[in-house]
């Protein structure tokens, strides 16, 4: 074993020597292509312990729990059966930590490398992230180790059981996405209920007679009205953040004294630990669509179109950018990348659109029918002397004005002064600025685009007539395009890329054009058939069912809507219904862990969906979708048993999601 771990140690640290190189260009040119990411430490590991890290979500240190084993067992079985290799894994955190494989290839480390800046730049400006730390300095894989040490002095304590501590940490990890991700960690805006006035204290401010007020408001109808208001008030704000809550009026149930008794401080301790450790993992699963496709995005450029992939490995790289583009399923890599592709090319249309319906004689009325559009296309490509950059073609560079922005003037006079220094030949970028970049990479010229300027709305061109209030006209064509900005497409990019997460990024880009340009789909498993199907092509039904994907992580929505039900003492929880139903048996394991951390009778109200079995046949037979019934139920579980009950029609209508949120109910879709 220790000879196993001296090899180890020493191919690790030859793999080390021979990719600081390619970190450190990575770095250089994710910083010229506009990114701003976090430092990057880079770590070379064995298969085995990248499935170490990769159960523990990334870091090396975290609390005891048996699911790390079970996901460690799991990717240990991918990586021996050939089901899947991780490749790398990186980290939210100051300065950020990404772990390579050391059987990777050299040109898959490289892929890896452009990917991680990628994502480091996406960790560093991406405001749901800076939630979670808001001001001060992240230092996560610290705080992680913290919480581990923590947990495992309570296990180690003599005076604790170590299956009450597991049983404990079971109880708050299966509510660990029952958070507000949409608030900071420091934000408590609801923790103080509002309670209704007393109608009492309204009372004396009238003027009435003491026989009036004892005639029509009696005590015992002031008191029940006081109960109903204060209940409904309840129920009209409930709080979505449901571990929040228990860390504040949680208890536990004393078996010896039969009844719920303040939690002990190991728990107290402990769930606000794992709680804050929700907090933090939450944006990543929040944006996984943006920061994947953010990363594929720029990989791709690096190692592609600036060759960062040598000419002996480009090969090896486009199969690996194949495999993971074109993997099955809800792909976040594919659909974050086609869709930040498409933000850069429609800003980028925008842009040439605009300069060209400044030019005289073209209007939005007559625009493809005037418009030369091959002649656009080959004005818009990139300069000679931009595009083709060598050692041997410098002099065209310096033949530029000198006030050029597209030209780094410093890195060209000590490329023409000191070759080998530069190595232009094999990092032909290190001369140009962003702007520079920009015009070599601008989206519209790309063989897969040539078609999309074309492609403009005349909706599209009219909206961006009736907002020029610029009068300046261009005599030509040519004058036109000479005066594109051709960092538009970039510069929007980042500005999605600071304040989006995964929702509000879907809905504000999954167009109509998109959804058709890129052939996506619903499919749905059929009762009628019994198999998956198809569903529909449109592409509002596209994007409802990714909002539906998207929202709480794709988990149900449980808030908490009072924590004195009914005047008993019990909590009552929601389901936001939005057209899903709950899978009841695994609803029920949850309210058993609930009722850990609450120490009194849970309810949980949620909608059932019930088909007839004739009417399931005479739908197979039409060939269509079967009408379910809906109906509300109230779990309840006291400790002890379940026990279901109908759900008041009011009840009912509160839990079920509004049309202003992204919980809108697909009423033409199955459970």
């Amino acid at each position: 074993m220790t000879e196993r771990l001296r090899r180890f140690r020493r191919t690790a640290r030859a793999e080390a020597d021979r990719l600081e190189e390619p970190v450190a260009e990575a770095a250089a040119l994710a910083r010229k292509l506009g990114l701003d990411p976090y430092p990057v430490n880079y770590w070379v590991v064995d298969h085995d312990e990248m499935n170490q890290l990769i159960a523990y979500g990334g870091f090396q240190h975290r609390y005891p729990h048996w699911r790390w084993g079970m996901t460690y067992d799991r990717q240990r079985k991918q990586d021996q059966f050939g089901m899947g290799k991780a490749f790398e894994i990186v980290n939210n955190d100051d300065p950020s930590h990404a772990f390579l494989q050391e059987s990777n290839s050299l040109a898959d480390q490289k892929a890896v490398i452009t990917h991680v800046e990628g994502h480091a730049d996406f960790f560093r400006n991406n405001e749901w992230f800076s939630r979670f730390s808001g001001d001060r300095e992240l230092d996560a894989a610290a705080m992680l180790e913290r919480h581990a040490e923590t947990i495992q002095r309570y296990i180690d304590d003599a005076d604790i059981d170590r299956e009450d501590v597991e049983r404990f940490v079971d109880a708050v990890t299966c509510l660990e996405d029952t958070i507000d991700q949409h608030r900071p960690l420091s934000d408590d805006p609801d923790t103080e209920r509002v309670e209704p006035a007393d109608l009492r204290k309204r009372l004396d401010g009238i003027d009435l007679s003491a026989d009036v007020k004892g005639e029509v408001f009696d005590d015992e109808w002031l008191d029940q009205l006081a109960e109903s208001e204060a209940a409904a008030a309840d129920l009209d704000r409930p709080r979505t953040d449901v571990l929040g809550f228990l860390s504040e009026h949680g208890m536990v149930y004393d078996d010896d004294a039969g009844e719920a008794a303040e939690m002990e401080s190991w728990q107290k301790d402990v769930l606000d630990i794992l709680r804050r450790e929700a907090y933090y993992f939450a944006p990543q699963k929040m944006t996984k669509v943006m920061n994947e496709g953010w990363a594929a995005l720029w990989e791709s450029l690096m190692m592609g179109e600036e060759r960062f992939a040598g000419t002996d490995e480009f090969l090896t790289y486009a199969d690996h950018q194949a495999r993971v583009l074109g993997s099955p399923g809800m792909n976040p890599y594919k659909l974050g990348k086609e869709l930040w592709e498409y933000v850069e090319n429609t800003e980028n249309r925008r842009a040439v659109a605009e300069t060209l319906l400044r030019v005289e004689g073209i209007t939005w009325r007559n625009f493809h029918d005037t418009v030369d559009f091959d002649r656009v296309q080959s004005l818009l490509e990139p300069a000679p002397e931009i595009d083709a950059i060598r050692s041997d073609t410098l002099e065209d560079l310096t033949a530029l004005p000198d006030d050029d922005p597209r030209v780094d003037w410093e890195t060209l006079d000590r490329a023409l002064s000191e070759p080998d220094a530069v190595g232009v030949d094999r990092y032909p970028w290190k001369v140009l600025t962003y702007e520079g970049l920009a015009e070599r990479h601008f989206s519209l010229v790309k063989p897969q685009n040539r078609g999309f300027l074309r492609g403009i709305q005349r909706s599209e061109l009219e909206q961006l007539s009736r907002y020029m209030f610029d009068d300046n006209k261009y005599a030509d064509i040519e004058a036109a395009i000479a005066d594109v900005d051709r960092t538009a497409g970039w510069d929007r990019m980042r500005a999605v890329r600071e304040s989006h997460n995964d929702v509000t990024f879907v809905d504000a880009f999954l167009s109509r054009e998109f959804v058709t340009d890129n052939d996506y789909f619903t499919y749905e498993y059929t009762r009628s058939t019994g198999d998956f199907r198809v569903a529909s092509t449109d592409p509002d039904d596209v994007k409802k069912k990714l909002l539906l994907q998207f929202t709480n992580f794709g988990k149900p929505t449980i808030a908490v809507f009072d924590d004195n039900f009914e005047n008993r003492g019990e909590l009552l929880l929601g389901h936001r219904y939005n057209g899903i139903m709950l899978d009841i048996n695994e609803a029920r394991d949850v309210v058993k862990r609930v009722h850990d951390l609450w120490g009194r009778p849970v309810n949980l109200m949620t909608i059932r969906k019930d088909y007839d079995d004739h009417e399931v046949e005479v739908a197979r037979r039409r060939n269509r979708e079967p009408e379910p019934t809906e109906h509300g139920v109230r779990i309840r579980y006291d400790g002890d048993s379940f026990s279901e009950s109908d759900l008041d029609p009011e009840l009912e209508e509160r839990i079920q999601a509004s049309d202003v949120d992204y919980d809108t109910k697909p009423d033409e879709w199955l459970s």
